[in-house]
């Protein structure tokens, strides 16, 4: 499809496309590209496999500027990660897509946008900024999750979801991944090295990576809330364990004097007078229930149990 920066973005043909006197905007398919290429004048090849796109980057040629798109599902917000190809110069952008998803960002603006003063740079800073339309909303989403996991944990540590956590961490590492790659391309188009872009419309970009690096921050933020809450995780089974273990101590501390007592009377000498002595099975159970109530007092007063 081809349209054509004015007010609004407007549909055409391929050939009012390249004959008209405002800036384009065409989405093609790999195999189109091969077809059309030439009639862009940008004379650049490159590879087109959009399934061996890994970052987000922006290269300078002579006489245009290539690069790709590569976003993660947590931006997206689809099942697998979308990439595609683009190449444009001072005339217009070229986007070769072979999954539609550029194609549904450039209708998006096509709908919802109009500008008093339309530009390609303009156009651009609309496009970037639909990629991470919904990333502070999926970052909020990301924060409210790990506010209840960490009342959760405080709660009862071992009834914690913590595999959540674990997952959690891992989309927002591909999400920093993703703004620092953000960043490069805003810087790139930033610098302007062939002279593209009008030099009054530069803020645009500039506009784009203050934005980037707030949403970079609160992705920073986050992982290390991750990383707090695996610490948080730990010291509440580590408590635990203590109070397990103090129960433990309490109770071997409180038996040790009776089991000296089975083991002193057990003996069973002859001449041990305690054995013929009427008293001396009641004496030994009181005592025996006289060092059990003792030991808990003082285990009370000394705050242990």
């Amino acid at each position: 499809m081809f349209f054509l920066i004015n007010n609004e973005l407007e549909e055409c043909s391929a050939e009012q496309c390249h004959d008209a006197a405002a800036p384009y905007v065409a989405i093609l398919t790999p195999a189109q590209w091969v077809e059309q290429n030439e009639n862009f004048d940008m004379g650049i090849d490159f590879d087109l496999n959009s399934e061996e796109i890994y970052s987000t980057k922006a290269e300078v040629n002579y006489d245009s500027l290539t690069g790709t798109f590569c976003i993660p599902t947590q931006s997206a917000h689809t099942s697998e990660p979308q990439s595609f190809s683009f190449a444009l110069d001072e005339t217009g952008i070229v986007f070769i897509d072979e999954n539609g998803f550029a194609l549904d960002l450039v209708l998006k603006i096509k709908r919802f946008k109009k500008w008093k003063k339309p530009c390609l740079e303009r156009f651009l800073y609309d496009f970037l900024e639909l990629i991470i339309h919904n990333d502070l909303r999926t970052m909020q989403r990301y924060e409210y999750e790990l506010d209840s996991l960490e009342k959760d944990i405080m709660t009862n540590a071992e009834t914690a979801h913590m595999e959540r956590n674990n997952e959690i961490r891992g989309d927002i590492r591909d999400l920093r991944i993703h703004y620092e790659q953000l960043l490069d391309l805003g810087q790139e188009l930033e610098e302007n090295e062939n002279g593209f872009f009008n030099e009054d419309n530069i803020r645009y970009f500039h506009m784009f990576s203050s934005r980037v690096d707030r949403l970079y921050d609160s992705a920073t933020h986050l992982r290390d809330y991750t990383i707090q809450l695996n610490d948080l995780y730990q010291s509440q089974l580590d408590v635990r364990q203590n109070r397990i273990m103090t129960v433990l101590t309490v109770v071997t501390t409180i038996f040790m004097p009776l089991t000296l007592i089975v083991g002193w009377y057990g003996m069973n000498f002859k001449y041990m007078p305690e054995l013929e002595s009427r008293m001396g099975y009641p004496v030994v159970i009181g005592l025996s229930a006289l060092i059990v109530v003792g030991s808990l007092i003082f285990f009370k007063i000394k705050k242990i149990l």
